[in-house]
């Protein structure tokens, strides 16, 4: 089965990882045909284990291992993100200069009874929809900057996230099933 690796913290706040590493880490953790997309740790790979907690734990634990710190893993397979997209709550949104689609991928399964639209306290963040796993999340920028969604976003969705813009998810998609 191909699955979609997205790791959270890679590239940014110190933490230093070339793609090539990154990829070598998980070939010898024993996944198959490991490909990275952009250097924000987008991973590829094949594997034949169905259990993605048992594979989410490998993967966190050989990157503990070989990199010295944490990287939280929103694992989905190629299949998950193809119905997240078809999904998309977006096609009725105004997008402005100002606002970013995000899809925001959930660690663990999201807690029932969210009712959409939520918003973050300052209103720079509107969750559009949510879904098992994964949530649609709008950004608009104050002053040209975007919003610091981690805490709103976990706290709200109950899980660590990673989030990608809703172009670069699909862009991640179609590199994924390229080869």
């Amino acid at each position: 089965m191909r699955y979609i690796a997205l790791l959270r913290g890679i590239n940014v706040g110190g933490h230093q990882v070339k793609m090539d590493q990154l990829r070598a880490i998980l070939r010898d953790a024993g996944l198959e045909n490991a490909r990275t997309y952009i250097q924000t740790g987008n991973v590829f790979f094949d594997s034949d284990e169905s259990d993605q907690r048992r594979l989410t734990g490998l993967i966190e634990e050989r990157l503990r291992e070989a990199l010295g710190f944490a990287v939280p893993t929103c694992l989905r397979s190629t299949t998950e993100v193809e119905r997240t997209l078809a999904q998309d709550p977006f096609t009725a949104a105004d997008v402005s200069p100002d606002s970013r689609l995000n899809v925001v991928f959930a660690a663990s399964p999201i807690p029932a009874g969210i009712a959409a639209p939520v918003w973050s306290p300052r209103r720079d963040m509107e969750i559009r929809a949510v879904t098992e796993r994964d949530a649609f999340v709008v950004w608009y920028l104050l002053d040209g900057r975007p919003p610091s969604s981690g805490a709103f976003l976990e706290k709200t969705l109950g899980s660590q996230v990673t989030s990608r813009f809703l172009h670069t998810t699909r862009k991640i998609l179609e590199a994924a099933l390229a080869g």
